[in-house]
Order: C-alpha cells, then sequence, then structure tokens
C-alpha cells in the first residue's frame, strides 16, 4: 500500500505569549517571557507563585455565555484555538466531505479546574451530593474534540490521546497515520492545557518539580543553565490542520509544510525522571528519522522539550549527540518553553507550530534566560540563546517526553 502524502494547511494558537498565530510567533521571535504572578487564586501560601497564564482572554468573545459554561477552560481553549485553524485553512464547507475530516485531540490532565471546583463545593458543603450536571462531561479529557467535532459536524476518526507531556504530539502523529492510511482527508488536531490551578501548582510544587523563583519569574524558565531549577507551569492550546496532499492541492490550499515522519518509544524506567543515559529520547527521535525515510544530516533544526529541569535537559542533551554525532554541533537547538512556560498535553502542538513557522519564516526562535553555562552539558552545541538566528529550516524536529516515560517526536519539512 503506497502511504499518502500529509500537508499542513491551518494554523491556530492560544498562549502565554500571543493568542492567535501570528502573536505567538512574535512572541516567541523577539523572546518574550510569558511569565508572571498567578492571578487565578490566592498563592501565599504557596511555594510558587506564578506561572505563564493565557492573557486577555474571554471565552464569551467567541462562544455565547450559556454554552461556554459547560466547558472546563481547557475545552474553552480547544475549541478557540480550533477555530483559528480551520479559518486558516479556509475550507469550503459546502463542498467539504465532513465524513472525511476528524478529529485527534491531545490533553495530558483535561478538566482539573473543574474537578477540583465540583469536589471542593462537596467538601465544603453538608455531605449531600450536589454536583452541577455538567461536572463529567466538562471534566472528562476527551470532551474538547467532541466539542470540536459538533462544532462543525466533522463526522470522521474522533478521540483523545493522553500521554502526559507528549499528549498532543501523540495526537498529531495518530492524525497524520489517519491520513496517509486513506482513512481520512482532513484531521483537526492539536492539544490543550489548563493546569494552573490550586490543585494543579500544588501538587507539581509538592513533587518539587516548579521552578520556585518568585523573585523573578520572567527568568525563571532557562533550559540548559547552570541554574535551572525547574520548569514553569503554563496553559493554553494550539491546533493544526493536516490535510491529504492531493485533496489540498484540488482545492487551491495555502500549504505551510508536509509531515515527514513521527516517532515513539518509552523510557521504561521511571514514572517522573528521565532516563540518565537519554535511551527513551535517543529511540524517539531515530524512529522518527526512520519513519521519515531521512538521515540525521537532514535536520536543520530540533526544539528540544527543554523544560529547565535539571535532568531532563541533560538526559535530552546527551540523546541528541547520540543520535546526530557530528551534525549536532551544525544545527540549531532551541526550548521555545524558556518563553511559553511548559503547557504539558498542549505542549507538543505550539512547538510542532513553532517549528512550521521557522520553515515558513526561516527563523529559529530563541532560547531565552540563558546566564551561566552548564559544564556538565555540551557548550559546543547551539541552543539558539537568547536571541532568535536566520536559518533556511528545511526539515525541523520537535520532541515532546512525559511522565510515565512516554516519548514522542514529530517532523516537518518544507513541502516541495
Amino acid at each position: 500500500m503506497e502511504l499518502k502524502r500529509v500537508v499542513v494547511t491551518g494554523l491556530g494558537a492560544l498562549t502565554p505569549i500571543g493568542n492567535t498565530v501570528e502573536e505567538f510567533w512574535n512572541g516567541l521571535i523577539n523572546g518574550v517571557s510569558g511569565a508572571a504572578p498567578i492571578t487565578y487564586f490566592d498563592t501565599t501560601h504557596f511555594k510558587t507563585k506564578f506561572a505563564c497564564e493565557v492573557k486577555n482572554f474571554n471565552i464569551e468573545d467567541f462562544v455565547e455565555r450559556k454554552e461556554a459554561r459547560k466547558m472546563d477552560r481547557y475545552a474553552q481553549y480547544a475549541i478557540v484555538s480550533s477555530a483559528e485553524a480551520v479559518a486558516d485553512a479556509k475550507f469550503d464547507m459546502q463542498t467539504l466531505d465532513k465524513d472525511r475530516v476528524g478529529v485527534i485531540w491531545g490533553s495530558g490532565i483535561g478538566g482539573l479546574e473543574t474537578f477540583q471546583q465540583e469536589v471542593t463545593e462537596f467538601t465544603l458543603g453538608n455531605g449531600v451530593p450536589k454536583f452541577n450536571p455538567f461536572f463529567i462531561p466538562k471534566m472528562i479529557a476527551d470532551i474538547a474534540g467532541g466539542h470540536i467535532s459538533i462544532k462543525y459536524g466533522f463526522r470522521g476518526p474522533n478521540f483523545t490521546t493522553v500521554s502526559a507531556c507528549a499528549s498532543s504530539t501523540n495526537a498529531l502523529i495518530d492524525a497524520f497515520n489517519y491520513i496517509r492510511l486513506g482513512q481520512a482527508d482532513v484531521m483537526v488536531t492539536g492539544g490543550s492545557e489548563a493546569a494552573v490551578t490550586i490543585a494543579g501548582m500544588g501538587g507539581f510544587n509538592a513533587m518539587h518539580a516548579l521552578s520556585t523563583r518568585n523573585d523573578d519569574p520572567k527568568t525563571a524558565s532557562r533550559p540548559m543553565d547552570k541554574d535551572r531549577d525547574g520548569f514553569v507551569l503554563g496553559e493554553g492550546a494550539g491546533a493544526i490542520i493536516l490535510e491529504e496532499l492531493e485533496h489540498a492541492k484540488a482545492r487551491g490550499a495555502r500549504i505551510y509544510c508536509e509531515i515527514g515522519g513521527g516517532g515513539m518509544s518509552a523510557d521504561a524506567y521511571h514514572i517522573t525522571a528521565p532516563h540518565p543515559e537519554g535511551f527513551g529520547a535517543r529511540n524517539v527521535m531515530q524512529n522518527c528519522l526512520r519513519d521519515a525515510g531521512l538521515k540525521p544530516e537532514d535536520v536543520d533544526a530540533v526544539n528540544m522539550h527543554g523544560t529547565s529541569t535539571p535532568l531532563g535537559d541533560l538526559a535530552e542533551s546527551k540523546a541528541i549527540e547520540q543520535v546526530f554525532g557530528q551534525h549536532a554541533y551544525t544545527m540549531n537547538l532551541n526550548s521555545t518553553k524558556s518563553m511559553t512556560g511548559h503547557l504539558l498535553g498542549a505542549a507538543g502542538a505550539i512547538e510542532a507550530i513553532s517549528c512550521i513557522l521557522s520553515i515558513v519564516h526561516g527563523t529559529v526562535p530563541p532560547t531565552i534566560n540563558h546566564f551561566t553555562d552548564d559544564e556538565n552539558i555540551d557548550q559546543k552545541l547551539n541552543f539558539t540563546f537568547n536571541k532568535a538566528q536566520k536559518r533556511d529550516v528545511k526539515v525541523a524536529m520537535s520532541n515532546t517526553f512525559g511522565f510515565g516515560g512516554h516519548n514522542a517526536c514529530v517532523l516537518v519539512k518544507k513541502y516541495e
């Protein structure tokens, strides 16, 4: 069976550094940090008092209030980002075969805020179970994809991937495979997360995963820096329209790039820590290259998982050296989490969008907040520190690794 080619024809983004794709990209290339003191709740008793929140967002600008109240924030973010992507793709909804359009969405946690609110209100009550009738459909991790399909009447494959911080990259790979196997013509894919909540911050603080640099939030996310002390929690969504090449050409669609391949692996090591030698990360990049039919020296740029954790950044750097050898020193490496924070299950989607836009604009966004070299990380590698770099990017790779040892990697390439 000959596999079909898959291209990108629409993008949508709602992030801590911009509420549209254009704003997001401008924030990236200008090195803008989205970190700031938390506004959603009182952080007096929290070890970490800041995060990368979505700013200047009102769901009622996009959805009627009655409908918005039926959605957790993570689903609201999904609806808004996917709407931008669908509009960007410029479909003729009258002629589009909606039976051949699917939605595969990723979220690591789903409706955490809804769960927190409902259980807290019950606990503070008199023991009588008075729950909101929308509690369950607001909370479940698959409902965002359901909302998207209902909004547009897309009746193709529809499900959600949950693999912690690799969730939306897994969604992207699954959507890619459904199209190249001929089971759909178009897929709406991506991911969303809204874990900047009392439970989210408290839980990650308890496991010592978050930076506690409360005196200087904007520089707290500092991947590959010697003084990194944990990740900065982010929120938002990214949406990508994938389309079978001939289907896109037939309707005269604008093509951003082509999806080259995807890879997956497991660390099989620890529930939260990466393998110290980066074996899972090594395997997932090799699997991705093999799937794409490309050699290591074909890759121009890698958007690293790069969370700003002491163990994670070191393991990933080792893995890159193992996979790319001497070519590792000629590539651009970067971590957009230095600006957006870590969007957990949505990270892969917005980081794939960053890779796509690097191809479109010939620019690699920076890894900001680098102050001190880490002697344990090879400083001959080009981490694109502090300033964006112009480069003809023909092939870019995006890494995402999740708790549980889940690794996913996607490769995008210039359409020719």
